[in-house]
């Protein structure tokens, strides 16, 4: 683990996708293990992309992943693409594909985002309500998961916080909507301060199709406005980088 710039940022470079995805279990069966021990739940939010698959499929293979009491992990996305949840698009889709299926997780532990549904504000709702009832959340409060889990896209959006998106600004939501104007797939994203609450934050990176991305964010100055991922500036000592060596060949 090295800094750069900044005291409060941590890198942890490791060599290929590979040990990318050990390193995520790894962090991710200890975050369990130290939440489910404090206080017998671990709340915790996956994201999608190519990056995690790999994680995803060690969680659903590995022994130390298979033994976790997996009844006391309540299991949310970031974010989710307005689709079906069986479309190859579908964030839900991809862990319930490598994972979900393999685990002993509860039905009922597991809290996914509407995609589906063809009235936005109505999906936005029903996740919103659900993180309010998990949470036990009251007016005005957020909810600290023990782990949030994301990547970032090569223009530095996370979860689906996009360039000049008006949810990258101050708001009181928990949830909502982004909608694409070039064509691309509109989607539902927990917001930056839920983001921010989290204990624990993760930013995998993987590729060197991100190298440019990675040395403009982490080299640059802040702005998050045009790169989201500097929305976790304020909170850098909660969040670590788990990059490739491709990823970081310009760092």
């Amino acid at each position: 683990m090295r800094t750069l710039n900044n005291d409060k940022l941590k890198l942890m470079s490791v060599n290929d996708s590979a040990q990318l995805a050990q390193k995520a279990l790894e962090l991710f069966l200890d975050a369990a293990s130290r939440a489910i021990e404090s206080k017998g739940v671990f709340y915790v939010a996956i994201s999608g992309g190519k990056t995690p698959l790999h994680f995803f499929q060690l969680i659903g293979k590995e022994d130390r992943s298979l033994s976790l009491e997996w009844d006391k992990v309540e299991l949310f996305w970031v974010d989710e693409r307005c689709v079906k949840p069986d479309s190859a698009d579908s964030n839900y889709g991809l862990a319930a594909s490598t994972f979900l299926n393999k685990v002993p997780i509860p039905p009922k532990n597991i809290h996914r985002i509407g995609g589906e549904c063809e009235d936005y504000n109505l999906a936005v709702e029903e996740y919103t309500n659900t993180l309010k009832e998990v949470f036990g959340l009251g007016p005005g409060h957020f909810p600290e998961f023990d782990l949030m889990i994301l990547g970032m896209g090569p223009d530095g959006h996370i979860g689906s916080l996009l360039p000049n998106s008006y949810a990258l600004f101050d708001t009181d939501d928990l949830v909502t909507v982004v909608y694409q104007m070039e064509g691309g797939l509109n989607r539902i994203t927990l917001t930056h301060p839920v983001m921010c609450a989290a204990q624990q934050l993760i930013v995998m990176v993987s590729g060197e199709e991100k190298a440019h991305i990675v040395h403009k964010v982490l080299l640059g100055g802040p702005d998050e406005v045009k790169y989201p991922v500097h929305t976790l500036w304020p909170i850098l000592d909660k969040v670590t980088w788990l990059v490739d060596k491709q990823a970081a060949k310009l760092l």
